[in-house]
């Protein structure tokens, strides 16, 4: 089952990779999560993701899900962009404004 969320956990990493905090302060995406001072500045984008995949974990050990199942298994939707972001085979600038794009598309 703990395959379920890869795919969930894949979107935060790109998310978090794509942020200012990552991008432009040159913080890790750990630090990002874990500061306080730096969370609060996560494009809401990125906060919906990260609750999607906690919700995904926690659906790991549901009681409730154990015979239906906590969800599809992984589908590789997000494979090739997450290799491109964690071997560093990306421009900077482009993946912001991916972000900043479909994180005005997410408020409207």
């Amino acid at each position: 089952m703990g395959a379920s969320c890869q795919d969930q956990r894949k979107a935060v990493a790109i998310c978090l990779q794509r942020s200012p905090c990552v991008l432009i302060e040159r913080h890790t995406p750990q630090e990002c999560i874990e500061n306080p001072k730096l969370s609060k500045d996560l494009p809401e984008l990125c906060m919906a993701q990260m609750k999607a995949f906690l919700d995904c974990k926690r659906g790991i050990v549901d009681m409730t899900k154990r015979f239906r199942g906590n969800g599809a298994l992984s589908t590789g939707k997000y494979d090739e962009q997450y290799e491109k972001l964690s071997t560093g085979n990306f421009n900077a600038r482009e993946e912001y404004e991916k972000l900043k794009l479909l994180d005005s598309a997410s408020k409207n």
